[in-house]
């Protein structure tokens, strides 16, 4: 099996030259894709940023070992293909994972692309060099990485602590870039350096984001664009008017909601418009170190309080995303199914007789309609966060807690949910990739940096490793399934709903692929013209 994955990647690395030669006469080559930018990233390094702003704006900008196909929507095992590896093969007991490299790659200073920048790159990861990330946000999905090894200028290796076949899936990721040995991690935040078609051309916070075609593009006849520039517009509306106006060929990639899209198909009927999830969450966030909530009753109320339907009428249009950890079906791989839910605390569609249950809680720890709980409600200060906690504080009301919204600026929120420095929060959780690796050992594992809960099961989390190990995907989703129902009745983050929503594009765009399980994976733009 593991000569047929070298095979098929091989095979795949030869088609894709003949598959672009049949449609390059249709491709026209030059202009700058014009987008509005959400917000300002707190930096550009793509690996010390936990949002998606750094990494759309910055993905055309390098290469991965190996990438999720651009043109197939939905991410998976068998859309994985190579990039600055040339190939790649287990060992016999699937513990080491080697990659042969490209020999013809240089980044954008010109020094040549070798083996050991993939080494260092996952070094730092690893924490294993000074001065490294200022913010390690993935560092948990590289806790079975025992060591990288070289073998000359092109070819290197990954040893794994125990096998874990759903690995390479990390390294497809959007945010999986290799960064350049001689270039210094304060700099990669300012003026990053990569291999990929386009060039950084200059960052000014809060108003812009300008990229440049890369002339000497390993990848030949790519890419057609000359350049794409961010403008950074907050504010939604005004964002929209503009691209309704033509000032922007693009949204922002899911930037638009679905009450919003209504009025854009009005004013811009001619726009391209898709509607998809991003594999991102809306859930509640509870320090358990804070009273009362370091009482387990009291998380449960939270989680009983929750009406999930009321967010996906008015949110949603009615577009019914709700489910546990894991992306539900059937986008998502290996989301827990509707009956599976309905079981679950909170879940039940009887939001009366689940608030009852809340009510009960609430007033156990002394709390009722004339002692009422007033807390802070702390959530990202842009549009759609603060939209569903304003229908959250609403929620909590009837369960006796009267929450104060809290909006925290967005390049601030990590940094104060990691201090532990708010009592509950109403969080978006995106997911880079589409398996249970990355999701439970970044959000729920003890000791992850991006657990801003703090919540830890050792028990849970030997099912974490169990369920990682295992080779039959059938297994293997039983074991998630257990997993994602045990996190929702120890309320580690109760999830509200899965976000759905739009993005938009005008008719001269072509070429462009929305995935439908992951926001982070499709913006390398290098066949977008």
């Amino acid at each position: 099996m593991k000569r047929a994955w070298l095979v098929r990647a091989v095979t795949i690395l030869l088609l894709v030259p003949s598959l672009s030669l049949q449609s390059a006469s249709a491709q026209q080559r030059g202009g700058i894709l014009k987008v509005y930018h959400w917000v300002s990233p707190a930096s550009m390094s793509i690996h010390e940023e936990g949002g998606y702003s750094a990494s759309v704006s910055g993905m055309g900008v390098f290469n991965n070992l190996v990438l999720y196909k651009q043109d197939v929507p939905q991410n998976s095992l068998a859309s994985i293909v190579p990039e600055l590896a040339s190939e790649w093969s287990w060992n016999d007991d699937g513990t080491v994972l080697t990659f042969r490299l490209r020999s013809d790659v240089k980044w954008h200073d010109g020094k040549p692309f070798t083996a050991d920048d993939v080494k260092c790159t996952c070094d730092m990861l690893l924490g294993k060099i000074s001065p490294g990330f200022r913010l390690n946000r993935r560092k948990a999905w590289y806790h079975n990485l025992r060591e990288i090894t070289t073998n000359g200028d092109n070819e290197v290796a990954f040893h794994l602590n125990r096998p874990q076949p759903a690995f390479i899936a990390l390294l497809a990721a959007g945010v999986s870039p290799v960064y350049p040995c001689h270039v210094t991690p304060a700099e990669m935040r300012r003026q990053p350096v990569g291999t990929g078609p386009f060039k950084f051309a200059e960052f000014k916070p809060n108003e812009s984001i300008k990229l440049v075609r890369n002339p000497d593009y390993w990848k030949k006849g790519r890419p057609y664009l000359d350049g794409i520039e961010y403008a950074i517009i907050p504010n939604r509306s005004t964002a929209i008017l503009a691209f309704v106006t033509g000032k922007f060929d693009m949204t922002f990639p899911f930037q638009v909601s679905l009450p919003l899209l209504k009025d854009l198909k009005i004013q811009a009927p001619q726009a391209v418009c898709e509607v998809a999830p991003l594999n991102a969450t809306r859930d509640v966030i509870i320090n358990r170190t804070a009273a009362p909530f370091d009482k387990p009753e009291a998380r449960g109320a939270v989680a009983f309080a929750i009406d999930r339907k009321a967010f996906t009428d008015i949110l949603l249009e009615g577009r019914s995303s709700i489910g546990g950890a894991m992306m539900p079906p059937p986008e998502g791989v290996w989301g827990l199914l509707p009956e599976m839910l309905t079981a679950l605390p909170g879940y039940d569609p009887d939001i009366e007789k689940n608030r009852t249950k809340a009510r009960k809680l609430m007033q156990d720890l002394g709390y009722g309609p004339e002692t009422r709980l007033n807390v802070k409600l702390s959530t990202r200060n842009t549009p759609s966060d603060r939209d569903s906690a304003v229908i959250l504080t609403d929620q909590l009301k009837q369960i006796y807690i009267d929450a104060e919204l809290e909006p925290i600026e967005v390049a601030n929120w990590f940094s104060m949910v990691v201090r532990k420095a708010y009592t509950i929060g109403l969080n978006t959780t995106p997911s880079s990739v589409d398996d249970p690796d990355q999701n439970f050992y970044e959000n729920y594992a003890c000791g992850s940096e991006n657990n801003v809960t703090r919540y830890c099961n050792a028990e849970l989390q030997k099912l974490f490793d169990q369920q990682s190990i295992e080779v039959d995907q059938s297994n293997r989703k039983q074991l998630v399934w257990e997993i994602d129902k045990r996190l929702q009745e120890d309320q580690a983050r109760p999830i509200i709903y899965h976000l759905r929503s739009a993005t938009c594009w005008h008719q001269q765009v072509k070429g462009l692929t929305i995935m439908v399980n992951s926001l982070f994976n499709g913006w390398r733009f290098e066949d977008v013209w």
